[in-house]
């Protein structure tokens, strides 16, 4: 499988999970922050499809955007799942976990601006 495969997966896989969590944060769980980790899945789905398509058409520089994307992932997988954590099992991943999948997160927005502003090979002819 691709890497643009895989990234597609797990988008797809993210924005799922966001939807399910949303749906338990709007019936069992309501008012709590697990609406917090819907809505950070949801929303940073479809930046991981944009920048894995970009890539693949080569208007984001090809490794910064691949670093990114998994950033992205990982950061944003790490912040809801501990959150989701706290809310369902009374205890998170580990001591710090969202806070670094935020800072992955934000570290991964950064770098995908800046493969943007690098481009790719085939957006520079």
């Amino acid at each position: 499988m691709t890497a643009t495969r895989l990234l597609l997966l797990a988008a797809g896989l993210m924005g799922a999970a966001g939807v399910a969590l949303a749906a338990l944060a709007s019936h069992a769980y309501a008012g709590t922050s697990l609406q917090v980790a819907a809505a950070m899945l949801s929303l940073q789905a479809p930046a991981v499809l944009a920048i894995a398509i970009g890539r693949k058409a080569g208007l984001l520089h090809d490794l910064a955007a691949r670093i990114a994307a998994w950033a992205l992932v990982a950061g944003t997988v790490i912040f809801s799942a501990d959150i989701a954590a706290r809310v369902l099992a009374g205890s998170g991943l580990f001591p710090m976990a969202a806070p670094i999948g935020g800072f992955a997160m934000i570290a991964a927005w950064l770098l995908a601006a800046l493969a943007g502003l690098a481009g790719g090979a085939q957006a520079r002819g």
